[in-house]
């Protein structure tokens, strides 16, 4: 009734597997979201120098 499976034999299968290249850069989302959080990082660490100085 079952036949047995047949042997394979080791070794590449001929298929070949690429990672997908990723995009050069940072999508714009990202970049947005960075300069935001740049920007309120100086304003924070302006804010503590002028305090300092007083």
């Amino acid at each position: 009734m079952s036949q047995p499976l047949p042997v394979r034999a080791p070794g590449a299968s001929g298929r070949q597997h690429t990672m997908p290249e990723p995009p050069a850069g940072a999508s714009p989302v990202l970049r947005a979201r960075t300069e935001s959080d740049w920007a309120r990082f100086l304003r924070r660490g302006g804010g503590d120098r002028e305090e300092s100085e007083q």
